[in-house]
């Protein structure tokens, strides 16, 4: 997505807790342990993917994408498709995602990544994700005076 940013990956905290239990220092019931809450929202609103569950190694993971920000009022904390996230990037102002992926087999889940998504994005702030209004001006301007000096 255009406007995504500030993004958090959580890989290696993910491949620490995988070690954690192949080692014995973690027991199954403590990593597979998905609330009745998140295993129906990725039934409903999950992205399914071709990655096997690193537990139970039987069925594919499911990611959940949760949105939070305050211009969301109500429905912050709520789970989202993925195609619902471009239209509330161009609505929002800014809110967080937070993806979890999930295995409805054995009910290992795990937090995968966040970021921030929203138009504020779309204003240049020295990133590169765009330009903002007083850039476009400022060419449309320099366009105007070379032309007149042209005359």
């Amino acid at each position: 997505m255009r406007t995504q940013r500030q993004v958090v990956d959580y890989s290696l905290q993910k491949r620490a807790v995988l070690r954690e239990l192949l080692a014995g220092r973690v027991g199954t019931y403590d990593v597979c342990d998905a609330s009745p809450y998140l295993k129906n929202a990725a039934r409903f609103h999950g992205e399914p993917t071709d990655r096997r569950c690193p537990i139970c190694r039987s069925e594919n993971l499911t990611l959940v994408h949760y949105v939070y920000g305050d211009e969301l009022k109500q429905s912050a904390g709520q789970a989202r498709t993925l195609t619902e996230l471009p239209v509330l990037a161009m609505t929002l102002r800014e809110f967080q995602v937070f993806v979890v992926e999930v295995c409805l087999g054995c009910d290992w889940n795990h937090l995968v990544e966040q970021y921030l998504l929203g138009r504020d994005g779309l204003t240049g702030d020295g990133d590169g994700t765009g330009g903002s209004e007083q850039d476009a001006a400022g060419a449309q301007g320099a366009g105007r005076r070379r032309r007149e000096a042209q005359r």
